[in-house]
């Protein structure tokens, strides 16, 4: 008999179309402003119209041709997808430059690549690659080739700069500069100039991003949501959130839309306190899903210390008790690393597509979307 429901937030309470608009911005901005790698003749700006940003997305994520290979590999964070698609096309710059700068290029794809690396390599490209050309697609070619699932899709970027580039490197990892930097710029272009000092500690490197933060597009209507779970609270289930969302990014959405109140706050985890674990014990790392780590602490409650997190025993005692809702492979992953039941919603990326895919993974509920939680608890 189920007791806990641990939801997960875009695609299952929010669209996550926002997110991805911003993950396209993110790449979009660090290599085509003349404030990072200035590639190509795109023109760019920090406030792009409704039409520029949908052109952006379709060029940076070929048509969403590149996010759905990503998300099936079982990558769910945006951080991680921007760092994949800027690394990939640093990659492919190298190889090109390889030849005229030769040891030069060695060092920088051995050594961290931070702010001071990027305009080296801006400053290369202008040089000796002028015509060089982005070719977004070719990042599901090169990665269709290996098999690397979740976490190693980023080191699998070590494997294609040994191939294209002649450089056996390690530095491309979650634990670099380069992630720390399309992670801020993400940011600035999530929570706008208004707030992203709040979230990096530092202000916007380009003014004039507005922020998705409150033009967020619930997937059912905030009132149906409410009643939805209202009508779980009455009924006695104790209801959590395991999100790839920072904090800041998790409550104020929710808190306008009336919705994060009917939650246990104690049980409402983000990628905010998976960033805190992970500080702590980087030899967990990385922690975000499809690792289980933000629903077991769901279950456990925050005031859980980290460690005993990451020590408790899995496959979870009495894992029928305990239902992750969620709308992506990475969810269902690590629901079944936790030992409980799993109930996949399709209205994330995929829709209504999804459903062969879990329905192939076994998934122990498919959910049109998540108003059809309460015919699964009732019958």
């Amino acid at each position: 008999m189920i007791k806990t429901i641990l939801f997960d937030v875009d695609g299952v309470m929010l669209s996550e179309e926002r997110y991805f608009d911003a993950s396209a911005l993110t790449v979009w901005e660090l290599l085509h402003s003349p404030l990072y790698l200035g590639l190509d003749s795109d023109v760019f700006t920090p406030s792009p119209k409704e039409a520029e940003i949908r052109r952006v997305r379709e060029l940076v994520f070929a048509n969403d041709e590149v996010l759905n290979f990503i998300k099936s590999r079982g990558i769910n964070s945006n951080w991680d997808m921007v760092y994949l698609a800027v690394s990939y096309q640093i990659i492919r710059l190298c190889g090109r430059l390889k030849a005229d700068l030769g040891q030069q290029v060695t060092d920088l794809l051995t050594g961290q690549i931070n702010r001071a690396a990027i305009a080296r390599l801006a400053e290369w490209a202008k040089t000796y690659a002028p015509d060089f050309t982005i070719e977004y697609a070719k990042f599901t070619t090169d990665f269709a080739r290996g098999n690397a699932q979740k976490a190693e899709m980023l080191l699998y970027l070590n494997q294609i700069a040994r191939e294209r580039c002649g450089i056996v490197t390690n530095i491309f990892s979650r634990n670099s500069d380069l992630w720390k930097l399309c992670q801020e710029t993400f940011q600035e272009w999530y929570l706008g100039d208004e707030r992203v000092a709040a979230s990096i500690g530092r202000e916007t490197v380009q003014p004039g991003k507005k922020g998705f933060l409150h033009d967020e597009i619930p997937i059912v209507s905030p009132e149906e949501m409410i009643q939805l779970f209202r009508t779980l609270k009455e009924k006695g289930y104790t209801i959590g959130i395991g999100t790839g969302r920072p904090t800041i990014e998790t409550h104020v959405p929710l808190e306008e839309l009336k919705v994060l109140e009917w939650f246990d706050p104690n049980r409402v985890v983000t990628a905010s306190h998976v960033l805190e674990a992970e500080e702590e014990s980087p030899a967990h790392a990385p922690l975000s899903k499809p690792h289980p780590f933000s629903y077991v602490k769901g279950l456990l409650g925050l005031d859980t210390p980290n460690l005993d997190v990451l020590s408790y025993s899995l496959p979870i005692p009495n894992g029928d008790e305990v239902l992750v809702v969620g709308d992506s492979p990475a969810d269902l992953l690590a629901a079944r690393a936790m030992g409980c039941r799993f109930a996949a919603t399709l209205t994330g990326l995929s829709g209504q597509a999804a459903r062969s895919k879990f329905e192939e993974a076994k998934a122990d509920y498919i959910l049109d979307d998540v108003r059809d939680l309460l015919s699964i608890l009732e019958s």
